[in-house]
């Protein structure tokens, strides 16, 4: 697989793996099925890992570790998690550096490592991005060791354009795909001009674009995509991209009759947003080894013609624009 530059962390691949849902919030998952999931993205060839320390309480970051012990493979992988969001409340003036060093250290030993190779915050609320004594405190966290590299990872387009106006601030995670296109107009370009890393979170929409979801389909009681539809829990934007679900799957079935006859709806939406090269990596979640396998292929195929782009912005421009473009 490709790999390409994630800002100065270094190369990582095209296709990661993102571990929320072997955390939690994704129905049930055994340790077991977690841990074969973090396995089967290495034996595919990824780089890249994805987590936080509330997937689970820690329960994705533990897997991580045991997965990466077992295989001796810490030098083989890039991992980043997030912090933050073990606040209660979730407000901006709990951002301080004894609470973000309190969590950098419990993240430090559920992933077995004294330096943590990208640390991420988590969402934070807005006025977040406007206090500078936060990144004050992750500079001073890398100076200390504790953490190669740091990022955020952001909720809306505005806080993704403040962030990387911190000379700190390597990376940016961010929702990316057929369904939220905001990113690629002036985010994407101020990224590369200053050299960001962009890694794309929720590619399938939380399984919209996978085209194996219709309208009847029910979600266990644990699974954001029955219990934040309407962002009970947390951000919206989260659960299937902020699109409404039922309206989701329509737009979802013309995307499939646009992708070529031989590829999946996933795939044809991964190879469109690896289409974008301010794009560093994207983390598709799956539990399924054959499902990480196929991800994992996208990154080999063509990229999309002229026509096929074009057919995915009307398709967004028909059902999607209103509902996210202006939120996000």
């Amino acid at each position: 697989m490709n790999t390409r530059s994630l800002g100065a962390v270094g190369e990582v691949t095209e296709i990661g793996l993102g571990t929320w849902n072997i955390g939690s919030d994704w129905g049930d998952v055994s340790d077991e099925t977690g841990r074969a999931a973090i396995n089967a993205a290495l034996d595919a060839g990824i780089t890249f890992l994805d987590t936080a320390d509330v997937y689970g309480d820690g329960r994705s970051e533990q897997h991580i570790a045991d997965v990466l012990e077992t295989r001796d493979a810490y030098d083989d992988v890039t991992v980043a998690t997030k912090i933050g969001r073990r606040l209660t409340p979730h407000e901006a003036d709990r951002y301080t550096e004894a609470n973000l060093s309190e969590f950098l250290d419990r993240s430090r030993e559920n992933l077995g490592v004294d330096t943590i190779d990208l640390v991420q915050l988590h969402c934070p609320p807005t006025d977040v991005y406007y206090e500078p004594e936060t990144f004050g405190a992750l500079d001073r966290f890398c100076e200390e060791g504790r953490l190669d590299h740091y990022g955020v990872s952001v909720e809306r387009v505005e806080e993704g354009l403040k962030a990387i106006e911190y000379d700190g601030v390597e990376t940016v995670q961010i929702i990316f795909n057929p369904f939220r296109q905001r990113p690629a107009e002036l985010f994407f370009e101020q990224a590369k001009a200053n050299d960001v890393g962009v890694i794309v979170r929720v590619p399938l929409a939380s399984g919209l674009l996978t085209g194996a979801l219709s309208k009847d389909t029910e979600f266990p009681e644990n699974d954001h995509r029955s219990f934040n539809r309407d962002g009970e829990a947390f951000d919206v934007g989260e659960t299937f991209a902020g699109v409404p679900f039922e309206t989701g799957v329509e737009a979802a079935d013309e995307l499939a009759a646009i992708a070529p006859d031989d590829w999946s709806l996933a795939t044809f939406t991964l190879r469109w947003i690896l289409d974008h090269d301010a794009v560093s990596t994207v983390i598709p979640g799956s539990t399924n080894p054959d499902h990480i396998r196929s991800n994992v292929a996208a990154a080999d195929k063509r990229s999309l013609s002229d026509a096929e782009r074009a057919a995915v912005s009307d398709v967004y421009d028909t059902h999607i624009r209103e509902h996210v473009h202006h939120r996000w």
